[in-house]
């Protein structure tokens, strides 16, 4: 029952979405811009992307093979997590609900006593270098090796790391993807220099998983039969290769794009002063 909640969290955020995105056409009169199509499929995109890591052969095998286990992983913080940010789907998913039901949950989140820890929490999460502790302490806190042999034998807590892991990695990808009506609250450098520290942990996990002279988590050990018929170690640096190399793949093109834009952007704030002078 708990192993089909992240699944059935997808589908209701994709029928939600679904009923906003036709709310605002129904409200403006006329059809979704193309940017909002793009945001729409950007949002999809990321579910989808959910779907492919827990409802295919990649579940059953990431119980098999450690290094299918962090394919998955990261198709949840890497991939799923900023499609969903570049989708920007917050407005479409809180549209649909009754207006009464959404006014009584932004009042009691917005004035409750009781729920100032809470805004106090989410305050300090939604802030660069909180999302930044999030993810790197969740990312490293689940492969500690009691943990992570835990996961694979309770499915609840299976269930619990993999919501922390796209909860964070949303976190974390929303300080420097503008996401409509936010905007991340770092410049271009700030941005550039916040991806390579998100690049961090990754690596000094994957080094550690890489350069370790024995299996770390039991579980992977003492199957009777491995797919493919590799030794625990040799499957444990498998997925450490493809943690450091697949994993960092995606900080890297963020980079190279917020470079790109800041470049541009500091091209044209440049000759802006330049054509008034010559005007």
């Amino acid at each position: 029952m708990v192993d089909s909640i992240p699944l059935g969290l997808t589908w209701g955020a994709f029928w939600l979405h679904l009923l906003g995105e036709r709310r605002a056409s129904a409200l403006t009169g006329r059809p979704r811009d193309r940017r909002a199509r793009s945001r729409a499929l950007s949002f999809y995109a990321g579910l989808l992307t959910i779907v492919l890591a827990l409802a295919t052969p990649i579940e059953t095998l990431s119980k098999q093979l450690l290094w299918v286990h962090m394919i998955q992983h990261l198709l949840l913080l890497t991939v799923a997590a900023p499609l969903i940010v570049l989708g920007a789907p917050w407005m479409s998913l809180w549209r649909p609900l009754p207006l009464g039901l959404r006014r009584a949950v932004a009042g009691s989140l917005a004035r409750s006593p009781y729920l100032a820890p809470i805004r106090a929490l989410c305050h300090a999460l939604t802030r660069p270098l909180g999302a930044w502790l999030a993810f790197s302490v969740n990312l490293l806190f689940w492969h500690l090796p009691a943990l992570y042999d835990l996961t694979l034998r309770n499915i609840d807590v299976h269930v619990l790391e993999h919501i922390t892991f796209l909860a964070f990695g949303i976190l974390l990808w929303a300080q420097v993807i503008a996401s409509p009506p936010a905007k991340p609250s770092l410049s271009y450098p700030g941005r550039i220099a916040y991806m390579v520290a998100a690049i961090i942990p990754n690596v000094a996990l994957s080094m550690l998983l890489a350069f370790s002279q024995a299996p770390l988590y039991a579980p992977y050990v003492q199957l009777a039969h491995r797919p493919g018929g590799i030794s625990a170690l040799a499957d444990q640096q498998i997925g450490a290769g493809i943690m450091w190399s697949a994993g960092d793949l995606p900080f890297g093109i963020a980079i190279a794009l917020l470079v790109g834009r800041w470049l541009t952007e500091h091209e044209a704030a440049t000759r802006q002063p330049a054509a008034r002078r010559l005007g």
